[in-house]
């Protein structure tokens, strides 16, 4: 996973670097009219999840379900 920052001119996301032609990306706009707002501390722990999950360290929705009912 990389992370990289941007900003929008024109319409178009411009960044500095490149990604491989067919990347996923997924983008977390820092914008205040959007629906709602993350505080750095929150943006940081999605960020990590999301790494997280690449690494393949995850479980399926059912074995969440599980541990959830166990407590």
């Amino acid at each position: 996973m990389r992370v990289t920052s941007g900003k929008v001119v024109g319409g178009q996301i411009v960044y500095e670097g490149e990604f491989p032609e067919g990347s996923d990306v997924t983008l977390i706009a820092d914008d205040h009219e959007a629906g709602f707002e993350v505080s750095s501390e929150l943006k940081a722990f999605l960020l990590e999840a999301m790494a997280e999950c690449d690494r393949g360290e995850k479980i399926s929705a059912e074995e969440l379900l599980r541990e959830l009912q166990d407590e």
